[in-house]
């Protein structure tokens, strides 16, 4: 079957909730229905879950979550945003190529030439082409995978939310009064488990 992977991720912005690289095969069939999905690359639309729902039944896709609490684990081996972004869109890449061959794998610029993820990359993933751009949301394949990547942050998300029972917002802007209340309510321990603690918003939510 002709067709390309696309290849995006979610959560890398936002201070509460887990990291989401979402990878699938968008093939000739696939193409023609997402199409016509109008302002498919705006990630934070209002029907993304519906959205996600109807290309997940048409493209072969892994989505892969890495909640906070392994997400800063993570980051303390990696020491750099990039390069744990490098290892989960390669693991995310690996994990499609099991189920649907291909020749071109197509991502969103976030590392000078996509090198980084080719490294991370094993034997299938070595094998084909991967192409890093800047904007690749406007590529059909991207900005679908860009759509289930949203849809399980959002999930996960308010999954969490409800766990501690707090409304966690998106971003990195209006989070701090939020974070305060969760240190004041469930303790400074417990930071790790729902936010990104290398965010420069860490220190001002612990401070005072």
């Amino acid at each position: 079957m002709k067709g390309i992977f696309g290849v995006d991720e979610s959560g890398k912005g936002d201070f509460f909730g887990p990291l989401v690289i979402a990878r699938l095969f968008c093939g000739s069939r696939a193409f023609g229905r997402a199409r016509r999905s109008e302002g498919l690359e705006e990630a934070d639309r209002p029907d993304v879950p519906r959205l996600a729902g109807k290309i997940k039944a048409v493209c072969p896709h892994s989505v892969i979550c890495i909640g906070p609490a392994k997400y800063n684990e993570l980051y303390e081996k990696f020491r750099n945003l990039n390069k744990l972004l490098a290892w989960g869109h390669a693991r995310a890449i690996e994990n499609v190529l099991e189920i649907q061959p291909a020749n071109l794998v197509i991502s969103d610029q976030f590392a000078a030439g996509g090198i980084a993820v080719k490294q991370a990359l094993y034997e299938k993933g070595k094998g084909v082409e991967f192409r890093s751009m800047v904007r690749a949301e406007a590529d059909i394949a991207v900005a679908a995978a860009s759509i289930l990547a949203r849809a399980e942050f959002l999930r996960r998300l308010e999954r969490l939310g409800e766990e501690y029972g707090m409304v966690l917002p998106k971003g990195a802007t209006n989070v701090i009064g939020t974070g305060k209340s969760f240190v004041a309510k469930h303790g400074r321990d417990a930071l790790v488990n729902v936010a990104k603690m290398h965010f420069k918003t860490s220190g001002q939510v612990l401070a005072g």
